[in-house]
């Protein structure tokens, strides 16, 4: 990332907010056919998009304080793109909510390198009807920078709420941004369905363009986007133009080539601008690639980099997004960002294809903000063998499992409830007894694991065959999968390699469905013998080893020395880890306690998910019919708060933190 200059700041100090982003806020549906005719798409990958909202969400993620400024509908898709924004740490104070319109929707294909053909569905829609009563003076000034976007000028509405923006923006030393993001078809000059033209000359738009290129201290754009801006056939008269009425530095994005920068007077050929290079890479979609650009540079002028440490930044994350699918969820972090440009600068060759370097993927999907699960109190009941005998010994049908299941969710939603754990609850549920359990639960905010494995299976099966990334595909993006493998690193060979070929194939699974993944790994005792204690520390470094990195480990009751094992070889090898959560088995509730107090001195421990023993005993009394629904629940809750009562104990205790140990103090 660019190094902050020791000379005078371009920006006011005392600002809350590093840049306020006004603009296209919408759905992008892209196509995941590459190479399919629009027409012939089967299936779309819904994300955010909007050229303004791509930036805020990039600066967002690079670090900045960034705020969005535009409307969305009273609809789910709404909702998802504040949400999405939020969670990336943009302030949505400001997404008003338009009760008379919807949220804008795009539709965009990949054909080729050259042929990316979009649908604006834009129709009235809910960014175009932004209005100046949506926020105040004392917003805009909060911020150090302003940024709007072309669009945002190109009907009455939002020309005047924009320039009432600018105004504030003038008034109160808040440097002005404009992204030129020109698009013909919504300034009404194309056919409706005719969104991939980039570009159409048109005398009343460079006309309006010039009238609010006065307003902007830094002009951002493509060439083509400058012509338009200038009015003029050839870039550098259309520079001079664009020059004649405006003293902003004026950024040209040159595609693959990088960037020139035009701070004083226009020369008289491009070629006497120094040409800021970026890294080349193969072009698999240049949709958003301009935001990623804007993004970048921003990143590094409202640190005071210098104009050189932004057109690095800039074209590197453009390179970064034009490799990639989508553009929002495309944008680098700056731990990416700064890997990417170390290892380019090293082998240029090697990273002409981002995509295939398995570091920068990696750190692509575990660096972004990510929901904080620093600790997960878990009630598993995703047992499937176990139910059935439970149906089997108490002659109850079979059927009766599925509402069973259904009341453990209202036992955990009820202590959720009772104790205040919004952010810790977690569930393990299966989807052969459980899929309508896993209905309820999905969308609560728990954490929420699904196994994938055939119970028992050893060597390690699928429960539903082998395409195991057919069946992610149906499966909601917040759900953890969870793999339970009886591994052991001194299994016989044969067993060992078809285990870990499972294992690889499962661990790309979710690498490409973005899922994350639990490994639970209880290694079996070999000829009868216990296992050493090193057994789990080395079937997790053999793991490990072969290149698996499971956001989660689940694992059994450990003494404290092999839980100080586990934790610094979590610490060596992924300290992106989200944790490890400890499992029962079918252990008493007093020792379970016991493996409590060992595992509360560990730093990777994050709680545990417990089955058999919370759930046994009122699952057998109900298939009975012995006890009622409402009994079953209270039983649940019983056996689920005494183990939450004693974790939370014993990492109290662990950590001195517990009361008694402030009275010993005293």
């Amino acid at each position: 990332m660019a190094h902050t200059r020791s000379t005078p700041s371009r920006f006011a100090t005392g600002r809350s907010r590093d840049i306020i982003c006004l603009g296209r806020l919408g759905v992008d549906l892209y196509a995941q056919q590459v190479g399919a005719r629009l027409e012939d798409v089967s299936t779309f990958a819904k994300y955010l998009g909007g050229s303004s909202a791509n930036i805020a969400f990039g600066c967002a993620r690079l670090g900045l304080k960034s705020a969005m400024l535009t409307r969305v509908g009273d609809d789910h898709m709404g909702r998802f793109l504040v949400e999405t924004l939020a969670k990336e740490g943009c302030d949505t104070s400001h997404v008003r909510v338009d009760h008379e319109r919807l949220t804008a929707l795009v539709l965009l294909g990949l054909k080729d390198r050259d042929t990316f053909p979009l649908i604006f569905y834009r129709e009235n829609c809910a960014d175009m009807a932004a209005d100046a009563q949506d926020f105040d003076e004392a917003f805009i000034a909060s911020s150090k920078a302003l940024l709007i976007t072309g669009t945002h000028f190109s009907t009455a509405q939002v020309n005047r709420t924009s320039l009432a923006a600018l105004d504030y923006a003038r008034r109160n030393d808040v440097r002005t941004v404009l992204d030129i993001d020109y698009r013909p078809v919504l300034w009404g000059l194309t056919g409706k369905a005719d969104g991939e033209t980039r570009f159409v000359a048109s005398e009343g738009v460079s006309a309006h363009l010039q009238r609010i290129l006065p307003l902007f201290d830094l002009v951002i754009g493509t060439e083509e986007e400058f012509r338009i801006a200038g009015g003029k056939e050839t870039l550098v008269d259309a520079l001079e133009r664009v020059r004649e009425v405006s003293g902003a530095t004026l950024v040209v994005k040159r595609g693959p080539l990088g960037c020139q920068i035009v701070e004083g007077a226009v020369p008289a050929s491009m070629d006497e601008l120094p040409m800021q290079r970026g890294v080349e890479v193969e072009v698999l979609n240049v949709l958003g690639a301009g935001d990623a650009f804007a993004s970048g540079f921003l990143s590094g002028w409202l640190r005071d980099a210098t104009l050189d440490e932004c057109a690095r930044a800039a074209n590197a994350c453009g390179a970064l997004v034009v490799s990639r699918h989508g553009c929002a969820p495309a944008m680098p972090t700056p731990v990416e960002l700064d890997y990417f440009l170390r290892e380019a600068a090293a082998d240029p060759a090697r990273m002409r294809r981002p995509d295939r370097d398995a570091t920068l993927a990696r750190l692509h999907r575990v660096t972004p903000a990510r929901t904080p699960r620093d600790e997960v109190l878990g009630f598993a009941f995703d047992h499937r063998n176990q139910f059935f005998d439970l149906a089997q010994q108490t002659g109850a049908d079979e059927t009766r499992i599925a509402h069973l299941k259904n009341l453990f969710v209202e036992a955990v939603a009820q202590t959720e409830r009772s104790l205040g754990l919004q952010g810790c609850i977690g569930v393990l549920i299966d989807d052969r007894y459980g899929q309508d359990a896993l209905n309820a639960a999905t969308g609560r905010g728990w954490w929420i694991g699904r196994p994938v494995e055939l119970p028992g299976s050893v060597p390690l099966v699928f429960d539903h065959g082998r395409s195991i990334g057919t069946t992610l595909a149906t499966w909601p993006i917040e759900h953890t999968v969870k793999c339970l493998v009886q591994f052991h690193p001194d299994e016989p060979i044969e067993q060992r390699i078809e285990q870990e070929t499972q294992l690889r194939a499962l661990y790309d699974a979710t690498q490409a469905s973005g899922h994350e993944l639990l490994l639970e790994v209880i290694p079996p005792k070999l000829n009868g013998k216990p296992n050493a204690p090193d057994t789990v520390y080395r079937a997790l470094k053999r793991l490990y080893n072969i290149g698996l990195y499971p956001e989660w480990w689940k694992l059994e009751p450990m003494d404290a020395a092999q839980w100080h094992d586990i934790d610094a070889l979590v610490a060596e090898r992924d300290p992106y880890c989200r944790g490890v959560v400890l499992l029962g088995l079918s252990a008493p509730i007093e020792q379970l306690v016991e493996g409590f107090r060992a595992a509360a001195t560990s730093n990777t421990c994050r709680g545990f998910t417990v089955g058999r023993s919370i759930f046994y005993e009122p699952s057998h009394a109900w298939l009975a019919g012995e006890i009622g629904d409402d009994e079953v629940i209270a039983r649940a809750r019983r056996a689920f708060e005494t183990l939450i009562g004693a974790w939370r104990a014993a990492r109290a205790d662990a950590r001195g933190t517990h009361p008694k140990h402030e009275e010993k103090a005293a």
